[in-house]
């Protein structure tokens, strides 16, 4: 039986590259991100198959729609699977944001899961081949934080994307975006070092700090059939941290 493809952006590391890993057993997998050493790396941990590499900078979006269907063309493939994994996250206090900062923050966050969406669900370019799609979000996407302007608010937009697109595109393809809380990656390494913060941030955690498996089993399950009649939702994964009102 010929494998389906599934597209994971953000795949050189952290949550993307643990999806890609583990869903190479059954998928063959367009791996995306910016460093194409990091990527081949990435590929070589994944199970045997017909593996792709789409070295792209995300927050170039006046041309990801004709790259992807240029690189879906000489393929000669259609993608089945969509996880938008590439995120954006510094700590910026509003009183040094820049109109630049604000951009590339949605760029990579929102727009460019758009763009690949609008390409995905095409008839000329992927047959709409896609069936299911998730977006990477976040806890901070339903609440305040101090520093994060800029990133709460794009993850927010992410997904008001996410529930508009669930409702034009069922029921053909089902879209969810899965909110993950305190996972240590690459991305978010600027939050783990300093020890004090660290153990503050998990005494808040009910099931502890979690892991890049955490949310990639979360991802996995929302692709599967046995998330047949999920659309349109936020699943957080996040230890109970925003369920607790422990003082």
């Amino acid at each position: 039986m010929e494998r389906e493809y599934i597209l994971i952006t953000g795949s050189s590391s952290g949550i993307g590259e643990e999806i890609a890993i583990n869903i190479s057993s059954t998928c063959n997998v367009i791996l995306n991100g910016r460093d194409v050493e990091r990527l081949n790396t990435v590929k070589t941990k994944c199970h045997e198959g017909d593996h792709i590499i789409w070295n792209y900078d995300l927050s170039d979006v006046d041309n990801i729609e004709d790259s992807l269907t240029q690189l879906l063309k000489e393929n000669n493939v259609k993608v089945t699977y969509f996880v938008h994994c590439a995120g954006f996250m510094k700590m910026y206090p509003l009183k040094i944001v820049k109109k630049e900062i604000l951009q590339e923050s949605f760029n990579i966050n929102v727009i460019s899961a758009a763009l690949i969406a609008k390409v995905l669900t095409g008839k000329k370019q992927n047959d709409k081949t896609l069936k299911s799609a998730v977006f990477i979000s976040s806890n901070i996407s339903n609440f305040g934080a101090k520093a994060f302007s800029v990133y709460g608010s794009a993850k927010a937009g992410l997904d008001g994307l996410m529930r508009s697109l669930a409702m034009e595109f069922a029921p053909k393809v089902r879209i969810n975006s899965v909110l993950p809380g305190g996972v240590r990656t690459r991305m978010t390494e600027c939050m783990y070092q300093d020890q004090e913060l660290i153990d503050r941030m998990a005494s808040t955690y009910p099931l502890g700090l979690g892991t890049v498996t955490n949310i990639s089993d979360a991802v996995l399950f929302l692709l599967s059939d046995k998330a047949s009649w999920i659309t349109g939702q936020q699943i957080t994964v996040d230890g109970g941290r925003t369920a607790n009102v422990t003082g």
